[in-house]
Order: C-alpha cells, then structure tokens, then sequence
C-alpha cells in the first residue's frame, strides 16, 4: 500500500472500522459512441449528488486516487440525484463519481441485458468511452425491515415468511415511493403474500427503507431477506471516463470495493450528515 494513503483513509473512515484495502478487477469495454468525453490531461473531476453517502464514496475514491498519484479535484457543483450525476460522467462534465447499478439501468435502459451478468450489461448500456469499474459490498438499494416485537411475534427472517402471518400488513416507510422499492403486486406474485400500501408510514407493519437508513441500527430493525431477487441491486461503484481509467486509477479504486460494506457506508454517512448539521465536530 502506498505509505501516503494511510492516514488519509484513517481519517475518512474514521467513524467505522478501518478498512482493509484490496485490489480487484477492472470491468469490460464499452460499446456505444460518446462525443463529448474530456482528454484525461487534467486533473480527475469527483461528482458527487445531495447524499452524504454520495459524498463518503467520492471522498474515499479521491482518497485513493490521491494516494496512488493522481491528480483530482472536487465538482463545485452537487448534482441532483445519482441519474444526475451519471449523466454529467457520460456528458464529460465530470471524471468520476459514485455510482449504483440499477439506477444507472434506469437513466439509460437501451443497453442489451445479459441475465447474471451486471457488469456486462452495465457496460452496455453505457456509451463508449464511460467505463463501470467493479462495485463496492456496499449497497444504497431499498430494503424491507420490520420491528424487533413484529419478527419476533411471527418468526420473521425473510419476505417467503410473511404469508404466514395470518394477517394483512401494511407496506410502508421512507423509501416505499422509490423506483426500485417492490410493489405489493411484486411482492404478492413473488411470496405469495397480500400487503396493503401504507404510503410513505413510518408506522407501518413492513417498512420499505434505503439500505443506509440510521434507524435500522438506531431502532435494531430486523432486514427481511429476499430470496427470489424482487428487489434490485444497488450496490456503489465508480463511474469513470476511460481516459482517466489508466492502471493505476483502476488498481487504486478497486481496493476499497470488497473492504466498503453497507453497514460501514451507513455509519459514515450518518457521521457526515450530523457534521453537515452542525450536530457533531
């Protein structure tokens, strides 16, 4: 490891365990001709959108980049959502910046799709010259929890266990309005079971929320897993223009992707958002 890169990653992660650095590989050529792509002569361009998830990614990427001996600088503009963002890399506004795999489907979803295979079909979809480099552990992607007293009142462990409750719950939560979050006509096609929407109700019985929400660990909500898939990937993975792709920036990336997981990007994006209120120094 550079000897450089060290502290500097001890600080950015400082909220969450430290994190073991690992190489990986790089993703697959692109397909689709772009026009406006920068030289790669400059400086590396960091975008980030409103999140601090957003944020705690492209700082580590610019972190590493830093540390293997690369140029970067931090976009003064913050994009509207993760779909803006993308679009700014494909654009050539920006050089890098974090990105998720089905939003990313969804902002351009004239790519072929090769079933199993995300990294071909992102690559795919993506215009030459843009390049999907592999994905962190960490995901962004929306989840369905439930409280301590309701997995215990029904022995809840994943979403096959809801038909038998007996009784219709309600669907719910921050995040049950998102483009990726299961419908309950999904969910009844998939599991089997009948749930009644509940809007965006925090009190709801099944609780559609973002992988990186605080109140799963600040109220020990039970993660109900999905065995048959219904809910798409969202893992984080950097999004680049080829001629900032070089070896080093490749090698440089991919150590943090086995070594970044949900509950550490959770815990670091809730440390930034507190600092950003002003609630912690």
């Amino acid at each position: 490891m550079t000897p450089g890169i060290r502290p500097r990653l001890r600080l950015a992660a400082a909220a969450v365990c430290s994190l073991v650095l690992l190489t990986g590989c790089a993703a697959g050529a692109q397909n689709k001709p772009n026009t406006s792509y920068a030289d790669g002569e400059g400086p590396t361009v960091i975008g980030t959108d409103t999140s601090a998830e957003s944020r705690v990614v492209a700082a580590l990427y610019g972190e590493l980049l830093t540390g293997a001996g690369q140029k970067v600088e931090t976009a003064k503009t913050r994009y509207s959502s993760p779909a803006a963002t993308a679009k700014a890399v494909v654009a050539g506004k920006l050089g890098l910046a974090p990105a998720y795999e089905s939003t990313l489907l969804r902002t351009f979803p004239d790519g072929d799709t090769l079933p199993g295979n995300m990294s071909a079909t992102l690559s795919m979809a993506l215009p030459m010259g843009i390049t999907a480099l592999p994905p962190a552990a960490a995901q962004r992607g929306v989840v369905l929890a439930v409280t301590p007293a309701t997995a215990r009142r029904h022995d809840l462990h994943s979403l096959s266990d809801l038909r038998r409750t007996g009784s219709r719950l309600t669907l719910g939560g921050s995040a049950s309005s998102a483009p990726d979050a299961p419908t309950p006509s999904s969910l009844k096609k998939a599991y089997g079971v009948t749930l009644t929407t509940a809007g965006t109700s925090a009190t709801a019985d099944v609780l559609a929320l973002r992988s990186t929400d605080p109140s799963i660990t600040k109220d020990q909500l039970v993660v109900l897993t999905d065995p048959e898939g219904v809910i798409p990937p969202e893992h984080v993975f950097p999004l680049i223009q080829a001629p900032y792709a070089g070896r080093a920036a490749r090698e440089a990336l991919a150590r943090v992707n086995s070594a970044l997981t949900t509950d550490q990007l959770a815990a670091e994006a809730a440390r930034t958002w507190l600092k950003s209120k002003g609630l912690l120094s």
